[in-house]
């Protein structure tokens, strides 16, 4: 190498030495950009290589509940006449007599089976699900389940939010979340927006890879190229992860509260007990059951076959889930659980005695927060279009491996070789662009930083702990002779 370190990211020689902040506004910032990627990039890569691993493993996991499960959740032979629900729940409690009857899930496909669910109180927040053929009213098994999920479906999914280190766990995968965006942005910014070179002028030197390039720019441009590629993925990859995160997740929880975002509620009082509870203060008023509590007695198995006809005969379709009432003044629930595209979430609240609906909520009434959230949800997690949706999240997540490698691989490369300035690693960006930044970025994006940073209260810690890591390094290296 020549005498002087050549700056990768802005083509110009700079000295050993701290180097003068860029005097241009525009160089300014995009100075400021190329440092705050390096940095981000760096030391949050391990995170999102570790999400997009684990995330890739739990993609599967349907396929994977069938190769394990397969005896429980599905049928020998898919009959032509399906049992009452009342015989089904029977057959359940006479091999299971343990805890109390949480609700009923009915089959999604025809070849799969019947869910009956229990309340064991020895299982604290987990349940005893019961599988029952829905054609011949045997039991095929039973498996201890978490909101609906299989012992193997919970396991990867704590991993990949918390590699099963519990609430500690969880700051692993909001780092990810609140960091994935700004990395692809900058990153955006920087290979559309760069100064040097005509790439960047044709569609085709933006999104595929420079062949012809040698070295580090070789590398810098599939990391680059693949990155656009993956870009609308990641952003929603990660928008989806803040939502149910920790810290954002709770930011996110007062926007729908402010906005009036959430689900409707289900009212599930009976019309013959509303003067009662309305004398009382209202106490059971909307109130939505599902059957959480641990009763003392089971339901009559053949308010079950009351129920979902009366939810079938309001235009419930597809896999449902019933609920006994939580106490005699309510109502039981139906609702569906339909989580493949065209999505149906409508549920009703029924009067089993008298086989009537009682009040419902539709899924076309839902609030757009609440829409975007619910699919949000379904499409993070791979369900929300079947095996494309899978296919896709494989692929954004392989990707972000290939450009998390590509990555370091560019720090790697850009390392001094000279014997007398040799290092493992490459030379850190400009140090100080944020000196040459025009007043009116300042006045407007301190603010703009500060309302990001309340939002996303990881994204601001580890952002103050680079600026702290960044001074300190700084600092240290003004101490040192030149």
């Amino acid at each position: 190498m020549s005498s002087t370190i050549i700056d990768q990211e802005q083509q110009r020689p700079v000295s050993p030495a701290e180097p003068a902040p860029p005097r241009r506004p525009r160089q300014a910032v995009r100075a400021l950009l190329v440092r705050l990627h390096f940095y981000a990039g760096v030391f949050v890569a391990p995170f999102l290589l570790v999400a997009a691993l684990t995330g890739l493993i739990y993609t599967f996991a349907p396929q994977l509940d069938q190769l394990v499960y397969g005896d429980q959740l599905r049928v020998e032979r898919v009959g032509e006449q399906v049992r009452p629900l009342s015989e089904q729940v029977a057959a359940a409690r006479a091999a299971h007599p343990e805890g109390s009857l949480a609700s009923v899930v009915t089959p999604a496909e025809p070849e799969d089976t019947t869910r009956v669910v229990l309340s064991v109180p020895e299982l604290d927040e987990k349940q005893r699900t019961v599988f029952v053929d829905p054609y011949t009213a045997k039991v095929r098994g039973e498996l201890t389940t978490s909101w609906g999920s299989t012992p193997l479906t919970s396991w990867l999914s704590d991993l990949h939010k918390n590699l099963h280190l519990g609430e500690t766990g969880r700051l692993y995968s909001e780092v990810a979340a609140s960091w994935l965006w700004v990395i692809v942005a900058g990153g955006l910014v920087l290979w559309i927006g760069r100064a040097r070179g005509q790439r960047a002028k044709s569609p085709r030197g933006v999104l595929l890879p420079d062949r012809a390039a040698r070295g580090v720019r070789r590398t810098r441009s599939f990391h680059a190229a693949t990155g656009v590629w993956l870009a609308l993925g990641l952003f929603f990859l990660s928008a989806t992860g803040l939502t149910w995160s920790h810290y954002s997740g709770d930011r996110f929880g007062q926007l729908l509260d402010a906005a009036k975002g959430h689900a409707p509620e289900l009212d599930t009082l009976l019309p013959g007990a509303r003067p009662a509870a309305e004398a009382a203060g209202g106490e059971h008023a909307g109130h939505v059951g599902h059957g959480g509590a641990h009763k003392s007695a089971d339901p009559d198995p053949a308010a079950f076959d009351a129920a979902l006809a009366a939810a079938r005969k309001s235009g419930l379709g597809g896999t449902v889930q019933v609920t006994p009432a939580v106490d005699p003044s309510s109502a039981w629930t139906v609702a569906q659980k339909d989580n493949v595209w065209p999505v149906h979430y409508d549920q009703v609240a029924v009067d089993t005695a008298m086989g009537e609906v009682t009040a419902h909520t539709r899924w076309a009434d839902y609030p757009l927060l609440a829409k975007f959230s619910k699919l949000g949800v379904q499409g993070h997690m791979g369900v929300l279009f079947g095996i494309v949706n899978q296919i896709v999240l494989a692929v954004v997540a392989l990707g972000l491996v290939l450009v998390t490698f590509w990555g370091y691989r560019m720090w790697w490369q850009r390392r001094p070789t000279r014997e007398d300035r040799a290092a493992r690693l490459g030379k850190a960006p400009t140090r100080g662009a944020w000196r040459g930044l025009p007043l009116p970025v300042l006045v407007l994006g301190a603010p703009a930083l500060a309302a990001l940073c309340w939002a996303l209260p990881v994204l601001g810690v580890t952002l103050l702990a680079f600026l702290v890591l960044d001074v300190a390094i700084g600092l240290v290296r003004r101490a040192r002779p030149a």
